[in-house]
């Protein structure tokens, strides 16, 4: 069994952010303009925040919104939290484990190249005190992985102490049990889902390209980056995209099935 049976996909919305800042031109960095003027889109058009754990389980809605935010770097306390707090949403935050309290930037596949450079001090990760200041204000922090690697590229053993390990050390740090977790790039199949529910993982985040019927442990967010423009925002997060985006996923993954069996 890998998660519990879920509803449509399009009924919550699922955000998923990473970093705030100015001048830092990563992908993954969102400036603090675009921050606001998405979150304000999302109150004037009636969005009412949750946790990830709560949009598992609350009445499903297309005016619910989760935000949630994947590495636990610094800039969300400092930046984005207090423009949340301002129009009322909470967040949740995924941790990479063995960075907390580890005064190393946060490094791996695909932010490593920023380690040393003018832009590295972008790469703070927030501690366990600041993520239970978040935890204090109403927000959720949860597991992403120890190291944050390619869970899927991993051994079973190695899978499994990802897994277990980053678990264990939220519980540890925060004092509580720790049910929730987004797999590192958004990477995960029927094995990590499987393993994931035997570390005692009830609910996970991914990145799907596609949008179509999934389950607790296979729970699709919307990545939004620097690319994304408010009015580009508005339509990622649409009901009506959704919808269409739900409805046409087994059409398309058909398609890509069909594709990859002529490949050599």
């Amino acid at each position: 069994m890998t998660g519990q049976p879920t509803r449509r996909r399009a009924d919550t919305l699922v955000l998923c952010y990473h970093a705030i800042s100015t001048n830092w031109p990563a992908a993954l960095a969102v400036t603090l303009v675009q921050l606001r003027e998405q979150l304000e889109w999302l109150f004037a058009h009636g969005y009412r925040g949750v946790t990830f754990s709560e949009a598992l389980t609350s009445q499903p809605s297309y005016s619910t919104v989760a935000i949630t935010f994947d590495d636990a770097f610094k800039s969300v306390l400092e930046q984005a939290a207090p423009v949340m707090a301002e129009l009322g949403f909470p967040g949740t935050v995924f941790v990479v484990t063995d960075f907390a309290d580890s005064h190393r930037p946060l490094s791996w596949s695909g932010i490593d190249r920023w380690v040393g450079g003018e832009h590295d001090a972008e790469l703070r990760g927030m501690s366990w005190p600041e993520l239970q200041r978040l935890e204090q204000a109403g927000w959720e922090v949860a597991s992403h992985t120890l190291t944050h690697p390619r869970l899927t590229t991993l051994g079973d053993n190695a899978l499994a102490r990802q897994l277990y390990g980053s678990r264990a050390a939220c519980e540890q740090a925060l004092g509580h049990p720790v049910t929730s977790i987004a797999y590192p790039y958004g990477n995960v199949d029927d094995r990590v889902k499987r393993a994931t529910a035997a570390a005692g993982y009830t609910a996970a985040g991914s990145l799907p390209a596609l949008m179509g019927p999934r389950d607790a442990l296979d729970w699709p967010r919307i990545g939004i980056y620097r690319e994304d423009s408010v009015s580009r925002f508005s339509i990622k997060a649409s009901p009506v995209v959704r919808r269409m985006r739900t409805a046409l996923a087994p059409v398309e993954g058909a398609a890509r099935r069909s594709l990859d069996r002529g490949r050599p």
